[in-house]
């Protein structure tokens, strides 16, 4: 159907694609994308992108972020997991947990739950570590270059 050239292309064309959800739209529903998302508006469900999610001021998400990055200006009610870096603006208001490698932090940010760093590999790991005899709170002391950036 497809030669490997235009199967490349078309996944290239997605992972490149941006979708926005513009201020006054309201959708209720999972949204699921290879792509780049901003979103202006609102969404009730769970976001999920492979490459970086963009929450404007005036959006409000009430549902979890699944992504690689993502830069919050908005507000959110639910779980953040990012693979990569999560900056919350000073505009950004979590109602939620956060899951990340990297945190930015704008002075400003509210945000209300716990912050696990990291927590994407320690997860994979947990049961190697339970096998050695070895806990996760003991694995996560021994980390290093864990970076939270404020102000």
């Amino acid at each position: 159907m497809f030669t490997k050239g235009e199967e490349k292309k078309s996944v290239a064309e997605m992972v490149n694609s941006s979708n926005v959800i513009a201020k006054e739209t309201t959708i209720k529903g999972d949204i699921i994308t290879f792509g780049n998302i901003r979103i202006e508006g609102t969404v009730e469900g769970t976001l999920n992108s492979k490459t970086k999610i963009v929450i404007g001021e005036s959006a409000l998400l009430e549902g979890n972020v699944e992504t690689k990055e993502a830069e919050i200006a908005g507000r959110i009610v639910g779980t953040i997991k990012c693979t990569e870096i999560l900056y919350l603006k000073k505009s950004a208001v979590i109602d939620g947990d956060i899951y990340t490698k990297k945190l930015i932090i704008e002075n400003g940010a509210v945000f209300n739950g716990i912050c696990k760093m990291n927590e994407m590999e320690s997860s994979d790991n947990s049961n190697t570590l339970k096998k050695n005899g070895v806990a996760n709170d003991e694995k996560a002391g021994a980390k290093k270059g864990k970076e939270v950036v404020a102000g």
